[in-house]
């Protein structure tokens, strides 16, 4: 017999602000060693472990040893899920220095591993509108997607690889509702086979140690060959 989810645990383990803060760090898709998470939590490594550990033993967390560091990631897509959920309905905090920051981060950034913000939303509003994907008709949410024979032989074209995509065991193609568009963006393994392609043509550039993505030039014109008129 299955126990019941323990959200009582849950709450407590993600109500800490040093481990949620953890958890939004890792929301820019890479992985992080402790030092790193501790600086970015602003607290000592010292106190870092434990709330690692915390964070590993309930799931959340997923870790890989290599050399000398340890680097943690987020476990799953249901855990980057989970925190883009609690962004949609934590209060705002919005310090007059931070407004520039915001609006970079409200254009294009990073959800777990694929591209959110107004270029996400932009993205899966172009897709749709040129029918590359449609609402799956089984899905009564209307949260999963699927590709048209239209769209399969575009990203193909384009240079996606759609079979290694669909052989990835998580959703293939998902709306995902974005926390500050409030609009949804294109999630799963196409969402993230997509944000793939665009960093490797250098269409877009990761900002370091972040989750905010630059639109290079090379990447507006070629969206716009591709009638993908993204920005505000």
């Amino acid at each position: 017999m299955n126990a019941e989810p323990d959200l009582a645990r849950l709450a407590s383990t993600v109500g800490d602000p040093r481990r949620i803060q953890m958890l939004a760090l890792l929301m820019e898709g890479r992985a992080l060693t402790a030092k790193e998470l501790a600086l970015g939590a602003g607290i000592e490594p010292a106190t870092a472990t434990s709330h690692l550990k915390r964070l590993q033993g309930d799931g959340l967390l997923a870790s890989t040893a290599q050399g000398r560091h340890k680097y943690f990631r987020l476990a799953s897509e249901q855990v980057a899920h989970l925190v883009e959920s609690l962004m949609q309905v934590a209060p705002r905090r919005q310090p007059e220095a931070a407004a520039h920051a915001d609006e970079a981060i409200r254009q294009a950034r990073y959800c777990y591993d694929h591209l959110a913000g107004s270029l996400g939303t932009g993205l899966l509003s172009a897709l749709l509108r040129k029918g590359w994907l449609i609402n799956d008709a089984a899905d009564a949410a209307a949260k999963q997607l699927e590709v048209t024979a239209k769209g399969a032989k575009s990203f193909t074209a384009l240079g996606i690889d759609l079979k290694s995509a669909q052989a990835r065991r998580r959703q293939f193609a998902c709306r995902c509702l974005d926390w500050s568009e409030r609009r949804d963006h294109l999630g799963g393994a196409l969402g993230a086979a997509l944000a793939d392609h665009l960093l490797a043509e250098h269409w877009i550039e990761r900002k370091k140690h972040s989750r905010v993505v630059h639109i290079t030039d090379l990447g507006k014109a070629q969206l716009g060959q591709l009638g993908l008129k993204l920005l505000r």
